[in-house]
């Protein structure tokens, strides 16, 4: 396979952003309001939260690109920037996303193997996230990869809440 995986700098923050909201609409758009998918991305996908986010050192996002073409990133958070409160000394995948174009290349597996070597790295007992539990072809994925659902937590797109399954997967044990 022909990738390579890179921390993202503050210089490529509007590439983020582009890749961000191309990856969330295509994923989300069909399933949501307009209105609670424009409010999400207002929010979350601007350019100034995410260089605060880029510069916050607890925080770890990684492009991956294709044969020299950006296909995909990943966001992980430690400490007190992960969502949950409840999951001290662990590692968060919150956002995992690959272009569609991209798709069945195994570039989502090599962003999960990345978040396993930085979870590896800091010696954090456990990876977990959160997955719309709508979303059976993640949730397969992840299960595929040793993932196991740990509970549930409330997801807020706008202002509508949704059913997130929380996953975990061991990696220092």
């Amino acid at each position: 396979m022909d990738f390579d995986i890179t921390p993202v700098t503050l210089a490529e923050v509007e590439q983020l952003r582009e890749l961000a909201v191309a990856t969330f609409i295509h994923t989300y758009a069909a399933f949501n309001t307009p209105e609670n998918m424009k409010s999400y991305i207002a929010t979350h996908f601007n350019s100034a939260h995410l260089a605060s986010e880029i510069q916050n050192t607890d925080i770890h996002y990684f492009f991956i690109r294709s044969k020299g073409t950006l296909a995909g990133y990943i966001k992980l958070n430690e400490g007190e920037t992960q969502t949950e409160a409840r999951f001290p000394n662990s590692l968060e995948i919150e956002r995992i996303y690959v272009s569609p174009q991209h798709h069945g290349k195994g570039l989502g597996h090599a962003l999960l193997l990345k978040s396993i070597e930085v979870a590896k790295e800091r010696k954090l007992p456990y990876i977990w996230l959160g997955v719309w539990d709508q979303n059976t072809k993640a949730i397969d994925f992840y299960e595929r990869n040793g993932f196991y659902k740990d509970g549930i937590h409330p997801f807020m797109l706008g202002d509508e809440p949704q059913r997130d399954y929380v996953m975990k997967l061991e990696v220092n044990s």
